[in-house]
């Protein structure tokens, strides 16, 4: 597609200073490139921005209040419709581009495969295949189990020949799986080590999922990428933060969601306990992370309960709300920082860059729920 984007108000997704009046020449699937407004544009919107990346989602759970029952209850088959639904649902929100970082029976893998061919609609994705928890660990319905560090190395070998482009560990319990203290370490330093060594000899980034102090340390002296989660972080996480260069994905929607249904019944007892008990972490010590500096990069954790995939406009209001973000603070952690950690491209809108991108009816600064609410949608140039 050739066209010209006429935007009042363009963010491109970095810090530098919103522009004004200003038209977007698209050229195929990429950004020719953006010069001041003149002559006549094939479209325009109050405001442009890159489109979401949302780097942590799982396509074939849908928001179900009890996600690990959906996965032992309901067939692959339903699964896969499921992920290929929430796929397409998350792109017309405006998320072109997702991680998926865990999934059973290879769905993920599937999904991001098809969606390269053009045969079915969705963001330009990663994808984990099945996370690599401790034998009865977080996640292990739709896991791998690790026992030691030469497992650690095979269990990465197998998700790369199974397909995956990057690697989930589990180093601390959570809140979904039964049994699991989301304070309490899981895979240990050796085990995750092992990983990382491997997955990064194949160029394969690595998320820990990771939500108690000790499991946080672990993960980051491991050699992670990034650390989803880390609501229980203290100050030695933050410098160690700093020190690895690892970045942060706090998922400030999965225990939000959760305490916002907490009454309306069909949770577990022990999900909602446990994510109050996290909440209770969560803001002070993120807030405290990103003052800090720490690269906060946005994902919303959808699919878990209440935390529909159409919905991550939310996490980057969330950002603002909790974090103390500016709107452009906010936007720039879902889009280039985002895309820096999910490694598909630079997550801002330049010359030579993929024209995708969302536009909208007010300005973000003025009306954050814009975002929320796109008048259209652009992934490689095409509108969806």
């Amino acid at each position: 597609m050739n066209a010209v984007i006429r935007a009042g108000v363009l963010y491109d997704g970095t810090l530098d200073a919103p522009r004004r009046n200003v038209d977007l020449v698209i050229e195929g699937a990429v950004v020719r490139e953006l010069r001041d407004a003149t002559g006549n544009a094939d479209r325009q919107a109050a405001c442009v921005t890159p489109g979401l990346v949302n780097a942590h989602a799982h396509l074939e759970m849908s928001g179900q209040p009890d996600p690990m029952a959906m996965i032992a209850q309901v067939s692959p088959m339903q699964r896969m419709l499921h992920a290929v639904e929430n796929a397409r649902k998350a792109l017309r929100a405006g998320v072109t581009t997702l991680r998926d970082l865990g999934s059973s029976e290879g769905i993920a893998i599937e999904i991001r495969d098809a969606i390269d061919r053009g045969g079915v609609p969705g963001p330009r994705m990663r994808a984990a295949g099945k996370v690599l928890c401790m034998t009865g660990g977080h996640g292990w319905p739709i896991g791998r189990a690790v026992d030691g560090p030469w497992d650690a190395r095979k269990a990465v070998r197998e998700q790369r020949l199974a397909g995956a482009d990057c690697i989930k560990l589990i180093a601390t319990g959570g809140v979904l799986t039964k049994g699991a203290v989301p304070g309490l370490a899981q895979l240990t330093v050796e085990e995750m080590t092992a990983a990382c060594e491997e997955a990064h000899r194949h160029e394969l980034r690595v998320g820990a999922h990771a939500i108690g102090t000790l499991g946080i340390k672990n993960a980051l002296r491991s050699g992670v990428d990034s650390v989803e989660h880390g609501h229980m972080l203290d100050d030695e996480a933050i410098a160690l933060f700093k020190e690895r260069d690892a970045y942060l994905v706090p998922t400030l929607m999965a225990p939000t969601c959760i305490l916002e249904h907490a009454q309306s019944g069909g949770q577990p007892e022990y999900v909602v306990r446990k994510a109050r008990d996290v909440n209770e972490h969560m803001i002070a010590n993120i807030r405290r992370a990103f003052q800090a500096g720490v690269k906060i990069a946005g994902g919303s954790d959808a699919g878990t309960p209440f935390n529909y995939h159409e919905n991550y406009a939310r996490e980057v209001w969330l950002m603002r709300e909790l974090l103390g973000m500016s709107a452009q603070q906010a936007l720039n952690a879902a889009t280039a920082v985002a895309a820096e950690l999910v490694g598909l491209h630079r997550g801002v809108l330049a010359a030579g860059e993929p024209a995708d991108l969302l536009l909208l009816d007010a300005d973000i600064n003025g009306d954050p729920s814009a975002l929320g609410r796109p008048i259209a949608v652009m992934k490689a140039g095409e509108f969806v």
